[in-house]
């Protein structure tokens, strides 16, 4: 019956204190007691300490809500704003996705440019050796020749 929670201890007795005082109001003999003048001042002030406790309960369990009121506002406010941090973030993460999928396809477009470049490259240096070597094969059967030595003194 008894949870470790403040609230529900305070309801609990707020509970108790209603029972007693409904009790007190069904009993048959209340107003029997009540008109005898001892026992009338008697049960008046144990029903003044019932009500007195029971305000009491009531204003305090005020209190938590009220307390409960403003953290659920805090919570609410906090949920709010890192939901709005959120959106803005993936506002962001969108854009530097955006810009990274263009970087990298300019990457490829340059790569496979590169590789073009450098194959082309490579045929002009292998033409270019041999056109070297075709070059060097005809000075060297040109040296051979008469007619060029003697005009080249």
């Amino acid at each position: 019956m008894y949870r470790q929670e403040p609230f529900c201890v305070l309801l609990f007795f707020c509970e108790e204190a209603l029972g007693a005082c409904r009790r007190l109001l069904q009993s048959g003999d209340f107003r029997e007691q009540w008109t005898s003048s001892g026992r009338m001042t008697q049960q008046g002030a144990v029903l003044q300490g019932y009500n007195n406790e029971l305000v009491k309960c009531i204003e305090d369990l005020c209190m938590q809500k009220e307390e409960l009121n403003k953290q659920i506002q805090q919570a609410e406010e906090e949920k709010n704003k890192l939901q709005h941090e959120i959106q803005i973030l993936n506002e962001q993460l969108e854009c530097v996705c955006e810009n990274l999928a263009q970087k990298v396809a300019s990457r490829n477009e340059l790569d496979a440019i590169l590789a073009e470049t450098e194959a082309a490259y490579m045929k002009i240096l292998d033409s270019s050796r041999t056109l070297l070597n075709v070059l060097k094969k005809e000075v060297g059967s040109l040296k051979h020749t008469p007619e060029l030595k003697t005009n080249v003194t």
